[in-house]
């Protein structure tokens, strides 16, 4: 049986992050992702400009910087013919006043080859956790099957689950979340761009029953179609024709771009869940991100917000793993200090769901009584910036610890 001083269970931005500021820190860390590689599609391929920041202090920035991506200085919807800018991050201070957006697998590959460089830190592909090691009530690492299928163990101090919203550390654990109704699940797909495309955009189109998101992707716009919460299986037993000719009427897509929709194959359903955990932890364990708030995908926050728990979490878990002596007092300090920018997170996208988007599904959102929001974001520009400093920076953002800042590189 193998050990170590803490368990990450999961790859994504939270674990990634979590396992190479830990590991500068001098801690043993062992990252476990059930996963081959992390390509996968339709992921939060967003990265926000804490986020950028934060590389910066890691020493990361050049780096980063050298990966292809697109700049979001603006998010706007369209209801009707009424345009409203939702978020100017121009108006935000620093070097980064935009969103990048770069596929997330590019992000995870960075983060992973900048902590293989540190001599405590190892990453487990094809590592499937399967359970949880527990001694006399307390959590002393996991069971988890490699990539032979073996059934395996690790011991560790602390293990830390960033396995994202059906995460089977939470479920061992017996930690529970409270849950939010939410209006809409929502179709993934990917429409060719035409060759007179603007480059660079984010933008959302809402009216006449519908509600739908696109994010420019270089060569292809990745799309998301809201639905009502439910209604995936009665939807698709219509023809994917009708599905194309709402698309067309929502964007103006030509018959060639949508052609790349060819069956219902081509639509992925997400199904949104939106929750957050009473407690975060019990003795031995932890978990953070998704695994600990499932954030709706509105405003695509749930990245941001992930890697900023895991920033303060090895901020506040890195000595006492050093010194053997993580406490639930110790992990109860992780939860308080991540609860609130969670919960404002999340009011702010419950509001959202109330405002626009369940009104854009039930078709009752009228272009000429807008909410009141959007007639202020429409007359008011220093509204958009504080939007977008919500959205791009966020409450109680997290800087590097000091231990894990290097020169940029």
């Amino acid at each position: 049986m193998d050990r170590t001083q803490c368990c990450v269970v999961g790859g994504g931005p939270a674990g990634m992050m979590l396992g190479l500021l830990l590991a500068r820190a001098g801690v043993q860390v062992t990252v476990l992702e059930k996963h081959r590689d992390f390509l996968r599609d339709f992921r939060g391929d967003t990265v926000h400009p804490s986020t950028l920041r934060l590389l910066d202090e890691l020493g990361l920035g050049e780096r980063f910087a050298r990966i292809p991506a697109g700049h979001l200085q603006q998010m706007r919807i369209q209801v009707g013919g009424t345009t409203v800018v939702m978020a100017d991050f121009r108006w935000l201070r620093g070097r980064h006043r935009h969103i990048a957006m770069v596929p997330q697998w590019d992000f995870l590959d960075l983060l992973a080859a900048a902590a293989a460089e540190e001599p405590s830190f190892e990453l487990r592909m094809c590592s499937k956790v399967t359970g949880l090691r527990t001694e006399a009530g307390r959590v002393t690492g996991v069971h988890y099957s490699d990539v032979d299928g073996v059934e395996r163990e690790i011991e560790a101090s602390l293990t830390v689950g960033c396995d994202g919203r059906w995460s089977v550390v939470r479920r061992e654990a017996g930690l529970r979340p409270i849950g939010f109704e939410v209006p809409m699940d929502v179709w993934q797909l990917r429409v060719a761009k035409a060759d007179d495309a603007t480059d660079g955009e984010v933008f959302g189109h809402f009216g006449g029953g519908q509600a739908s998101v696109t994010m420019d992707r270089g060569d292809y716009y990745q799309t998301a179609y809201l639905i009502a919460k439910g209604s995936d299986e009665t939807l698709r037993a219509q023809d994917i024709s009708v599905f194309r000719k709402r698309l067309a009427e929502l964007f103006g897509w030509s018959d060639g771009q949508l052609e790349s929709v060819r069956s219902w194959d081509d639509v992925k359903l997400l199904e949104v869940e939106m929750n957050r955990l009473r407690r975060w932890y019990r003795d031995g364990v932890l978990c953070i991100g998704d695994a600990a708030h499932a954030m709706s995908p509105v405003g695509g926050v749930g990245v941001n917000i992930a890697v900023q728990d895991a920033v303060a979490a090895a901020r506040i878990l890195a000595g006492p793993l050093r010194r053997g002596q993580v406490t639930t007092d110790v992990l109860a300090k992780v939860q308080r200090r991540r609860t609130l920018p969670v919960i404002v997170a999340q009011q702010s996208q419950k509001g959202e769901h109330e405002m626009l988007l369940r009104p854009a599904l039930e078709d009752t959102l009228d272009e000429n009584k807008l909410p009141v929001l959007l007639r202020l974001l429409r007359r008011l520009p220093f509204m958009r910036g504080l939007t977008g400093y919500i959205g791009g920076i966020g409450i109680r953002p997290e800087h590097a610890p000091a231990f894990a800042r290097r020169p940029m590189s």
